[in-house]
């Protein structure tokens, strides 16, 4: 049986907790998606990333979960990053509303 060499997609997402919310560095987050820190530090200037506050240098996990997203789209599907973040962005707009319709249903 083959194993699959880890690639920043199958590595998981570690970070420091914070008041029951995890966070990760700058540092973290470019390991975390595969990125040098100087591309991170672009991302973040044209707006496709953002950190926890304006010119903050830690992330939430979500902000990880959404570029290693974006960045799977621009490798896979060449998608330029602009747009990949419009289409991340549209597809966590429909889980929120598939999952607003399952609680809805469930509460019937």
């Amino acid at each position: 049986m083959s194993t699959r060499p880890r690639t920043p997609f199958s590595m998981p997402i570690v970070g420091t907790p914070r008041g029951g919310e995890m966070y990760l560095s700058g540092e973290e987050l470019a390991r975390a998606a595969g990125i040098s820190p100087a591309r991170l530090v672009r991302l973040v200037h044209l707006g496709l990333v953002e950190p926890v506050t304006p010119g903050a240098s830690q992330f939430t996990v979500t902000a990880a979960v959404r570029l290693r997203r974006m960045l799977r789209l621009y490798r896979d599907l060449g998608v330029n990053l602009a747009g990949a973040a419009i289409i991340v962005d549209l597809l966590e707009r429909l889980e929120r509303v598939e999952a607003e319709l399952v609680r809805q249903r469930a509460m019937r």
